[in-house]
């Protein structure tokens, strides 16, 4: 706990004021929860738990958004509103991960799947657990927490698989989004005088950014708990070899899509209710989980283009075809059909991630016309192509199947350590912080 409070409040020691009081409510309301005979109580400190973390995360995170949505909406009209509403308010780091994670714990105790501990101490170390604390993966309390409560001994093999996915997730930070990431911004801020097949590169260079970015820091943080003897749930499983956007979002992000389907879609009456309501169902997540990601119509606009994406699936009940089954689960290459797949896939998230990247949506709408309107193959910047993002992609075929890289042999470890050292000492000082941080 303490290290973590140390690792947290170095960042900005102001906010270690409003994680510790996140830790105080949700300690006090899972033992309260545990206490009441009657089910009404039972749900009135329960209310009481997800009404102060909404509140605080919709406080730090959304407030100014909404005000500056209200003016702007009553400007349109001719209404002329001072915007001196807003809060000069700054964003902790990873407030939309430990609020997440602390809810669990109060919806699990109360649906009896866990029992509230009485050990403050260990309840804080959970909330505050500093590898995953500001990017994930969003932890559960009844996978994290008994980890904490229980004795832990010293693994030499483990450890050795965690320094293994913290080289690993080093590499692609550092090696393949790190060199992305000034690519993308000069794609992006110079789109207009761009050619479109530079702008979709621009948009697939951005795809494997973020990827790298994100579950690089997955990787670093599942490898630094297993070095003090924790196993945390797997973050990111290739997503980009999924066959339909149900498989992506089984691979993407799964601890946010997991939360979401156990907390919101499932208690709306996920799939049980009929076609229709099912299809509410889904646009209702799909929005949230890009409400989630900020304060912007562009990550809401990215999740209804994903609900879009979703719902044929849905429809045609393919949606939960290729749930254990790996692409090419028995071959060295995919058929053409799933080659076919997989690409066609691919296209449609890259295609919805400009959303994400762009400042706003109308810069994004216009982004995407260009690249069909104005389309050329004489594209700039083609050759970080080959540099980084084929290596890539070979590299995770190979891995496909085992994201924890258990059966890599040492010779490739030591070349991987040799490129990591050449391109931190090239850059030192020039890293970028990690894109989650700000979530």
């Amino acid at each position: 706990m303490v290290s973590s409070y140390v690792f947290y409040g170095w960042w900005d020691h102001r906010f270690l004021l409003l994680i510790f009081l996140s830790t105080i409510v949700d300690y006090y309301v899972g033992l309260q929860v545990e206490k009441q005979l009657n089910v009404k109580n039972k749900k009135v400190f329960l209310w009481a738990s997800i009404l102060f973390n909404l509140g605080v995360l919709g406080m730090f995170k959304y407030y100014n958004f909404f005000v500056e949505s209200w003016v702007q909406m009553f400007q349109s009209f001719g209404y002329n509103i001072d915007d001196n509403w807003t809060l000069n308010i700054v964003l902790p780091v990873g407030i939309s991960f430990y609020t997440f994670q602390t809810m669990s714990y109060t919806i699990d105790v109360y649906r009896g799947n866990l029992k509230p501990t009485s050990d403050f101490i260990s309840f804080a170390s959970f909330v505050s657990f500093f590898p995953q604390l500001v990017a994930g993966p969003i932890e559960r309390a009844t996978n994290l927490l008994p980890q904490i409560l229980n004795k832990r001994v010293f693994n030499y093999v483990i450890a050795e698989q965690g320094l293994r996915l913290i080289l690993w997730g080093m590499f692609k930070k550092v090696v393949i989004a790190d060199s992305l990431a000034p690519v993308v911004d000069n794609i992006f801020s110079d789109y207009t005088s761009l050619d479109g097949g530079t702008l979709l590169l621009g948009a697939i260079y951005f795809a494997f950014q973020i990827y790298c970015d994100f579950s690089g820091y997955s990787d670093i943080a599942i490898g630094i708990s297993k070095l003090f003897g924790f196993e945390l749930m797997s973050n990111f499983k290739f997503p980009y070899f999924s066959r339909n956007i149900g498989e992506f979002w089984r691979r993407w992000h799964i601890s946010l899509s997991t939360w979401f389907r156990d907390y919101l879609y499932i208690p709306l009456g996920g799939s049980r209710g009929g076609k229709w309501l099912s299809l509410r169902n889904i646009f209702i997540i799909f929005l949230v989980s890009g409400f989630w990601h900020g304060a912007n119509w562009t990550f809401v606009i990215w999740g209804f283009i994903h609900a879009l994406l979703y719902v044929p699936s849905f429809v045609l009940k393919t949606n939960r075809k290729y749930v254990s089954e790996f692409v090419a689960e028995k071959t060295i290459l995919p058929s053409f059909k799933e080659l076919g797949q997989m690409s066609i896939n691919f296209f449609f998230v890259v295609i919805a991630w400009i959303f994400f990247r762009s400042d706003n949506s109308l810069q994004a709408f216009d982004y995407i016309t260009r690249i069909f309107s104005q389309f050329s193959i004489h594209v700039s910047y083609k050759y970080y192509l080959f540099y980084y993002i084929v290596p890539l992609i070979l590299l995770e075929w190979i891995f496909r199947k085992d994201e924890r890289l258990t059966v890599v042999n040492k010779p490739f470890w030591f070349i991987l350590t040799v490129i990591l050292l050449v391109f931190i000492t090239a850059k030192f000082g020039g890293q970028k912080s990690f894109i989650y941080f700000q979530f």
